[in-house]
């Protein structure tokens, strides 16, 4: 099977694409929900001054205001109606991990299965709507305390704009949730990922083209343009070698006879990825590390005395930033790995089912190796995250690179490329039997 399975897998081209209609039904739904996407960041909110909102951003660029622009594609810049993008939906997730993790109630609702993985969605949206209130709301009130060169961003301050932000902003992270929940279903790949993967890459043909311009005008070598570049393919190869990198536990099932015959017996394998955290730990380490930044430009060189220090002795691209980067991104991986796999629930599920791992007692010895492997595995991951973390800090800050090479962004748009890429090739893997099903029941009925 599995060498059939290869030899299908080497077959697999655009003409086998153009045959699997479903699939095509699929990947077309997908683009026109993109689409859908694209507009919507190019609405405006009611009430802003698009020109003055975009004086402001470019002082905020080096902020959390322009990672969190950049994730949702330029549209908090322009103050659309998609400004706060799906990131309420990805706080709101996170924080049912957490709170599955030290609630007993709610790991409880989580073992129960269907039912009870619906019931935790359900409280996410609620605690999506109450996030995405509660940030808009905020957004509002900055939006009405800021000003540019050119006057106030908010034409008509007060709490008519207020509400209208918050529903406007609201409804638009609502929306796209239905969007995404909508390509997940009836498209191709996941639609959440997907709508973060599109911000992030419509940005970069602008990105790329700043580039090229200061090697034109020559603020940056032709030398180390294609430095960059090799750089990006070298970077890009190194994440999709660690994304798939996994150690495989072998896990063996004993033989039971039933009646006259024996059954079980089957040797398996426990998949163990080397990076389970994902992008968590570098979101965290940014969003915490340019909160700082963001809330010295807003007070506009004032504010707590904390924040002065820490603008001061933690610049970007610092020494003490990197540093505290750096620790900050272990900590978040250690910390959201726990979270994510749990060894003694993996022990007892295996205990349950009669497997094992070979040389090691069921139960609690199990789930003492599974946790010493699992250290192991995400010490390497946070090496890895770290690694490409920082490439981007020391290219902005020591070189002047005009965009966000690597980082955070790399890392979601390989990882999106990577599952979508796999799910399009099980589409057409399974189209590709269906097709040898009905060729051997042919032959079987002229037979």
């Amino acid at each position: 099977m599995a060498s059939a399975a290869e030899q299908l897998a080497s077959t697999i081209n655009f003409g086998a694409l153009s045959k699997a209609t479903e699939l095509k039904k699929r990947i077309w739904f997908t683009l026109g929900a993109l689409v859908i996407y694209r507009l919507g960041t190019y609405i405006p909110s009611p009430g802003i001054d698009p020109a003055i909102m975009e004086q402001i951003f470019q002082q905020q660029a080096g902020g959390i205001l322009g990672m969190f622009n950049m994730f949702a594609g330029g549209a908090l810049g322009r103050m659309t109606i998609f400004a706060l993008n799906i990131m309420p939906y990805i706080s709101a997730s996170i924080i049912m991990q957490l709170m599955t993790a030290v609630s007993p109630t709610l790991e409880a609702l989580k073992k129960e299965g269907e039912s009870g993985r619906k019931k935790i969605n359900q409280y996410t949206r609620y605690g999506t709507v109450a996030l995405a209130s509660v940030q808009a709301y905020g957004i509002a009130v900055g939006l009405e305390g800021m000003s540019g060169p050119g006057g106030g961003a908010v034409l008509d301050p007060g709490s008519f704009f207020r509400l209208t932000t918050v529903i406007t902003l609201t409804g638009g992270t609502m929306f796209l949730l239905w969007l995404g929940e909508q390509i997940t279903q009836r498209g191709i790949g996941n639609g959440i990922s997907l709508i973060i993967f599109s911000g992030i890459v419509a940005n970069l043909p602008s990105a790329l083209a700043s580039t090229l311009e200061l090697g034109r005008t020559g603020a940056l070598s032709a030398v180390f343009i294609v430095f960059l570049l090799i750089m990006a393919v070298a970077v890009i190869t190194f994440i999709v070698f660690m994304e798939r990198a996994q150690r495989r536990i072998p896990i063996q099932y004993p033989k039971r006879q039933v009646g006259n015959k024996m059954f079980g017996g089957e040797s398996s394998h426990l998949p163990m990825k080397l990076n389970p955290s994902g992008v968590i730990p570098p979101i965290f380490a940014s969003s915490l590390l340019l909160m700082p930044l963001t809330v010295a430009g807003f007070a506009g060189g004032g504010g707590p005395e904390w924040v002065t220090w820490m603008t001061t002795f933690l610049g970007r691209g610092d020494v003490g930033y990197l540093m505290l980067y750096i620790g900050l991104i272990v900590f978040f991986t250690f910390f959201y790995t726990t979270i994510v796999f749990n060894p003694e629930d993996t022990a007892d599920n295996l205990k349950k089912h009669g497997g094992f791992v070979q040389g090691i007692r069921p139960g609690k010895n199990t789930s003492e190796y599974l946790n010493h492997i699992l250290q192991r595995l995400t010490a390497v991951g946070a090496l890895y995250l770290s690694i490409v973390c920082i490439i981007p800090e020391i290219l902005i800050s020591r070189f002047a690179v005009p965009f966000y090479f690597g980082g955070t962004s790399l890392l979601i748009v390989v990882s999106v490329t990577m599952d979508t890429v796999g799910q399009i090739h099980s589409h057409l893997l399974a189209h590709q039997y269906e097709g040898l099903i009905k060729k051997s029941k042919l032959r079987g009925r002229r037979g």
